[in-house]
């Protein structure tokens, strides 16, 4: 790579969301001007030797509360400026040395035809998929996961699912309705996740139900403790090929106000980042950070947090790869 990629010294040129003469490593840009792409990275459609890609989904019509979430992608990618000049504290090694990360921009879908967003969002996974590209997805709300993992199910078959979150999403639905509180029941029912290998983390709304998944609610997670948690997921999905989703609303709202369902209860960012970052090593074939509504956001701590946890699970999942 260029010794001026890895140089947090003044660049000689900024916007390097266009102008980057390499796709690894980390490189200071002011982060109160030039292109927002995520983490500052290169702006392109081109997937030839891309390890991740950063997609936006700015989808917001599934949701059952408060809109707002197709702003998220945009407010996240901001938030990331100040992110992208040095890799994360707590690892050893930066993931953009590791890892050619590309900013796909946004999937395209007709607002007025909301009824044919899924294969939209479906059909443009496909093509990552098909290229062994891993997606990183901003949405959004959390809908968007479900065609995510139909196009991920048709390489990687029945896969384990990682969801942290304040809602369980799996409330029974037998109409197939485009919601963001019923996909994960239907993935679970149509085999696109393995219940079996799945765990849900941070639940503190109500369902009688679990269709199969191991659920780690608020209150196993506050007593027992994030060490505790991480064992569970481990132990849980073991070797098997998993998406991660972070719903922002996992957070308690004094730490994500800006989301459209809030319930108070929920836990800080440090342990956030410790649950991602006791990721490592996991077979991640792709993964979210969801439900960030920056109209109901203070300060864009919110959209901070989405950032700062996309960032982690770019780490969690380049740890797979010291080689690199």
């Amino acid at each position: 790579m260029s010794p001026s990629e890895k140089s947090p010294a003044t660049p000689s040129h900024v916007d390097l969301a266009f102008t980057r003469e390499s796709p690894y490593g980390s490189r200071a840009e002011p982060t109160y001007s030039g292109a927002l792409s995520f983490l500052r990275r290169r702006y392109t459609k081109d997937l030839d030797g891309v390890d991740v890609a950063v997609i936006g989904v700015p989808f917001d019509t599934a949701t059952t509360n408060r809109p707002g979430t197709r702003f998220g992608p945009r407010a996240i990618r901001a938030a990331s400026a100040s992110l992208a000049w040095c890799q994360p504290y707590a690892w050893d090694f930066d993931p953009l040395d590791r890892l050619h990360v590309i900013d796909w921009g946004d999937v395209f879908f007709d607002h007025g035809e909301p009824a044919k967003v899924p294969d939209a969002i479906r059909a443009q996974y496909r093509e990552f998929v098909g290229r062994g590209v891993v997606p990183l997805t901003l949405g959004g709300d959390h809908y968007i996961s479900y065609p995510i993992l139909q196009a991920l199910h048709e390489r990687h078959g029945s896969l384990s699912l990682i969801h942290f979150d304040a809602h369980s999403d799996t409330w029974r639905d037998g109409t197939g309705r485009i919601d963001h509180g019923t996909m994960f029941f239907h993935a679970a029912q149509q085999g696109i996740v393995d219940a079996a290998r799945s765990i849900q983390v941070g639940m503190r709304t109500f369902n009688a139900e679990t269709h199969g998944f191991q659920v780690l609610d608020a209150r196993w997670l506050h007593q027992q403790g994030v060490d505790a948690c991480i064992a569970a997921i481990r132990e849980r999905v073991g070797s098997s090929a998993c998406y991660v989703s972070f719903d922002i609303d996992f957070l308690d709202p004094a730490c994500a106000p800006g989301t459209g369902t809030p319930v108070v209860g929920g836990f800080n960012t440090h342990e956030a980042l410790r649950l991602i970052r006791g990721l490592a090593g996991l077979d991640i074939v792709g993964m979210d950070v969801v439900e960030v509504s920056p109209p109901y956001d203070s300060a864009d701590i919110t959209a901070l947090a989405g950032a700062s946890i996309a960032q982690e699970l770019l780490a969690a999942h380049a740890s797979r790869f010291p080689d690199r």
